[in-house]
């Protein structure tokens, strides 16, 4: 379906990613009639919603599906910007605490530490886009400077 809203950071590239990953997930089309905005809106936790989750909770797998999402699009834009395939691996454990990696090659681009999974989100849109922007950044510079360790 296509974007209705005017809203331009929908129109990027990270965004554009984040809604075909979304959509790649919705197996049976339960999600067809959604806006891109609506859809992309489950990634948007205000500080006040973020309050009534609780600190200590089990992650369930509907949070587990946005995180991968997440990720995943970063890596997608990796592979579009240095042309060599990015690799996500998440290793959480029941409680929402892990590690998130993404390789080109043997070269690791991001590693992230994860903690309270079950809470994951951010602020708005904005800010997501924001944080991917600063991971995609970051793993550029270093395939940039080692890119025979990225085309091992």
């Amino acid at each position: 379906m296509s974007n209705t809203t005017a809203d331009p950071i929908l129109e990027t590239d990270f965004m554009k990613e984040m809604v075909r990953q979304m959509r790649a997930l919705d197996t049976f089309g339960t999600r067809d009639g959604q806006s891109d905005e609506a859809l992309l809106s489950q990634f948007v936790i205000t500080p006040e919603k973020r309050k009534e989750i609780p600190l200590v909770a089990d992650m369930d797998q509907a949070t587990l599906a946005r995180v991968n999402v997440f990720y995943n699009a970063v890596a997608v834009l990796i592979e579009k910007e240095c042309g060599r395939m990015a690799t996500v691996m998440l290793s959480l454990n029941g409680e929402g605490f892990g590690r998130v990696i993404i390789s080109v090659g043997k070269l690791l681009v991001v590693d992230k530490t994860l903690r309270d999974v079950h809470r994951f989100g951010f602020d708005s849109l904005s800010k997501m886009k924001t944080e991917a922007d600063k991971l995609l950044s970051v793993a550029l510079n270093i395939v940039g400077d080692h890119p025979d360790v990225a085309g091992m």
